[in-house]
């Protein structure tokens, strides 16, 4: 397919999107649009506006000092885990992600159809919080409920909800999916994250 023709692709996030501690091919934005190339979906490595630490307004700002982005065709997000890690309200965070939304589907040409958004996952079951002392079952209880806010957001503009919390539950804590530092995703979680994203992905760049 020539250049022209390929879709171009946003990925909005913090850690989780940038790949801390893995190496640039391993994060799973670079992993699913791999897979897509695979299935013959011309779609191009992504556009990254993504920093470990990031909570919804930093990103926000972020997008602000980055633009004039100009329109994609494809935007997937994954933010709010530094939102919950800083005890900042569930009520903010609607607000916020909202907004943030909004945004997505704006650089999507405002087309809604064409917004992926990935679930928070589940820090709580690494071996860093758990040697930190931090309580498992607080951790996992606001995440359920940011994970909750952002669900129904994405339903209320039929954008795309993929749950990866429940496979960062089952499996990270395992040291095959994490990097040395005990928190962070290795690039096989990520290729977990990428097969869930997959199916919902080539619904979106596919429909007519």
């Amino acid at each position: 397919m020539s250049d022209h023709a390929r879709i171009r692709y946003l990925a909005l996030g913090d850690s989780y999107t940038i790949g801390e501690g893995v190496a640039e091919d391993g994060r799973w934005p670079l992993q699913l649009a791999k897979a897509l190339r695979d299935e013959g979906i011309a779609l191009d490595d992504p556009r990254i506006i993504a920093t470990t630490g990031w909570t919804t307004d930093e990103l926000s700002a972020a997008i602000d000092d980055a633009e004039p982005l100009g329109d994609f065709d494809f935007v997937s997000l994954l933010i709010g885990v530094n939102n919950q890690y800083r005890g900042r309200s569930v009520a903010e965070y609607r607000d916020e992600f909202q907004g943030l939304l909004e945004r997505a589907i704006g650089f999507a040409h405002g087309h809604a159809g064409r917004v992926l958004v990935l679930s928070i996952p589940d820090w709580g079951v690494t071996p860093f919080a758990i040697q930190s002392g931090r309580d498992q079952g607080l951790i996992a209880s606001e995440l359920d409920a940011y994970n909750t806010v952002a669900r129904e957001s994405c339903d209320a503009r039929d954008v795309a909800f993929v749950d990866i919390t429940l496979v960062s539950r089952t499996l990270g804590g395992e040291v095959e999916m994490l990097t040395a530092d005990g928190l962070h995703p290795s690039a096989a979680m990520y290729a977990k994250w990428a097969a869930l994203a997959l199916p919902a992905a080539r619904v979106l760049l596919t429909a007519r």
